[in-house]
């Protein structure tokens, strides 16, 4: 079993781990205070010399791009911490900014003092209408303190539920009061973000892991991990588990062994497919229990580590109803501003209900795989990609169980059909 080593999630069972008082106790706020007498360079070099990667998904080194941000411009510059937590099956910076949202503030003072800003911004979901008011009272907290407003602000945003508002640049564009869509790129944020000034982006708890670091050191946080991948992350695992949640643990754990600590499948049942990384992550199957849960391991084995959204799926499971179901989240969610997704995702989902619905023939498979192909690589940002992964990945572990929906004429899960497919999770 791989060692654990809370370091986000160490005082989560404190009643009052979300309050000031609850976050000082256990030395908060000495790191930003630690930071402030440090040259901002030697901190994005502390950030880099931790390996440190971004933890919303690309798995980016948060040093390198604090590092991007070029200085002595006499730009204003600003740091963006992107909320807007909403890939189906990830839950981990929403129990983080509910438990601990002190964190995230001492770590965009830091990042600010890094970076030269004197602003930052949460961009949060407007559906969490919990995490906004604990994230606000926090922020209004560390103001009546002192702690914010003495030369770096804190701005909490509050979106309107768009999912492509998670793609960076979307989401510079609905922090200016645009509507949210991807930009073209270059010019980077880094050199034109908001309001066209250098700007960095970071995932919440990319931001919320950098006091434990300035506190502790590089070579603790090289420490826990692997070779490329190091320190802790946050896991979600959901599904069909005996006991889901978030579970911290170094980068390369296994699903196997998050699997023991979370009691296993449920009862009398087998595991039959799951997601590394959220919904727009190629699948996996029990044959990857062992798969290292790290950046690199994941992609070896043909997937993304993504937001490490473990959601877990037994035998009895329509592998085809659950893809359509993500499919029909990505036609939604897509903005429409490119041709290759905008049309590619609706017709997907026409293939596919035909498909759950046993119409059509094998040869709808081939269309389906060809329209992945034509969508891949070819859409404006990264959800025309996504919302291929689940298809093409499902197809080529499943094959059996799409043909089973065309031969039965209808889904072969179905309470009402004759027989089950025997060959399910085969």
């Amino acid at each position: 079993m791989t060692k654990l080593a809370p370091v986000l999630s160490a005082h989560w069972d404190e009643k009052d781990s979300f309050t000031l008082e609850g976050y000082k106790r256990h030395g908060g706020y000495t790191a930003s205070a630690k930071a402030l007498a440090m040259d901002p360079d030697a901190i994005i070099q502390l950030v880099k010399d931790s390996g440190l990667r971004g933890r919303g998904g690309a798995g980016f080194p948060t040093g390198m791009k604090w590092g991007f941000i070029p200085q002595g411009d006499n730009k204003d510059h600003y740091l963006v911490v992107n909320a807007d937590e909403s890939e189906p099956g990830t839950c981990k910076d929403t129990p983080l900014l509910m438990a601990n949202p002190h964190v995230l503030i001492e770590g965009c003072i830091i990042a600010c003092h890094a970076i030269r800003a004197k602003h930052a911004f949460i961009y949060i979901r407007g559906e969490v209408t919990h995490v906004v008011r604990r994230v606000n009272q926090a922020i209004e907290d560390a103001y009546a303190a002192g702690i914010l407003g003495n030369g770096i602000d804190v701005v909490l945003h509050i979106g309107a539920g768009a999912y492509i508002c998670g793609e960076e640049t979307a989401l510079l564009d609905s922090l200016e009061g645009f509507r949210g869509q991807p930009r073209l790129r270059p010019p980077f944020p880094a050199i034109a973000g908001l309001y066209a000034r250098p700007t960095v982006v970071n995932n919440v708890e990319s931001i919320a892991s950098v006091p434990a670091i300035v506190k502790n050191g590089a070579e603790w946080y090289q420490s826990m991990g692997t070779e490329k991948s190091k320190g802790t992350t946050l896991y979600s695992l959901s599904g069909h588990v005996v006991n889901p949640g978030q579970f911290e643990a170094p980068l390369g754990i296994t699903l196997r062994e998050i699997l023991d600590l979370a009691g296993g499948v449920r009862p009398g049942h087998k595991l039959k497919f799951w997601t590394p990384g959220g919904s727009s992550t190629p699948l996996f199957t029990d044959a990857h229990l062992d798969v290292p849960l790290d950046y690199e391991g994941v992609a070896a084995a043909g997937s993304m580590l993504g937001t490490k959204a473990l959601q877990i799926f037994d035998e009895t499971t329509c592998v085809v109803r659950a893809v359509l179901r993500w499919t029909e989240f990505y036609k939604h969610e897509s903005c429409g501003k490119c041709t290759p997704c905008r049309e590619g995702t609706w017709w997907l989902v026409q293939i596919l209900r035909d498909l759950e619905a046993g119409k059509g023939t094998e040869a709808d498979l081939a269309k389906l795989l060809d329209l992945c192909d034509n969508i891949m690589g070819r859409s404006f940002c990264a959800l025309g990609d996504g919302a291929t992964s689940p298809i093409t990945s499902s197809i080529k572990y499943f094959r059996d169980e799409y043909i089973a929906h065309l031969t039965q004429g209808g889904c072969p899960f179905d309470p009402v059909a004759s027989t089950l497919f025997a060959g399910a999770g085969a």
